[in-house]
């Protein structure tokens, strides 16, 4: 592939995200999409073989976006209950840093693939087993540096935690409340400090 042909693939690719994001896989359409990116549908599947290819590699894109910015709040300097309450900050204006995504990934595709597509279904399944393993992973460390007690296992606490999290992003998304997130967060931190600071 040359690197025009890169560029433009990347460009689609940036373009569609929030656009797949927002409306679903069913209720996007090829206007929407060439409306979004100006370019014809012959260019649009010039770069990718169909509708599904591109939906993915849209949530893909998406998902690293999110990824990676778990990955910044996690890896900061400090002791787990600093990395995770750097998260929760972080999922505190997480309707703010979806913004331009259109909406929550996990939630929206996720949610919206369950009947219509199995494998962004699968690939939303599996951002958020990825993202429960990076928390699991701080919270192990925590526990084999004596830093904290879990009355459960990593993963299982890290499980209930996202399971929380996403809760309360998906009510904030329902009710454009974002109260939701924000008390549920800070309900989080009284929550950690009581159960798991050692």
């Amino acid at each position: 592939m040359s690197g025009k042909a890169k560029k433009t693939t990347a460009f689609i690719i940036a373009t569609v995200a929030p656009v797949f994001n927002k409306h679903g896989y069913i209720g996007t359409s090829m206007s929407d999409l060439t409306d979004a990116t100006g370019l014809t549908k012959g260019a649009l599947y010039g770069n990718f073989e169909n509708k599904e290819a591109l939906a993915l590699a849209a949530f893909e894109y998406n998902s690293k976006l999110l990824l990676k910015a778990i990955d910044e709040e996690l890896n900061i300097e400090g002791n787990t209950l600093d990395k995770i309450f750097n998260l929760l900050k972080f999922y505190q204006r997480y309707d703010i840093f979806t913004l331009n995504m259109g909406g929550c990934p996990i939630v929206n595709v996720g949610i919206d693939a369950q009947n219509n597509n199995r494998l962004l279904a699968a690939a939303a399944k599996e951002t958020i087993k990825e993202i429960e393993g990076k928390i699991a992973l701080v919270l192990e460390n925590g526990v084999n540096g004596q830093e904290i007690y879990l009355p459960v296992t990593p993963l299982q606490f890290a499980k209930q935690m996202f399971t929380m999290i996403q809760g309360a992003i998906t009510m904030s998304s329902i009710t454009k409340d974002r109260k939701y997130l924000y008390n549920t967060v800070a309900y989080l931190e009284v929550l950690i400090k009581k159960e798991i600071k050692k």
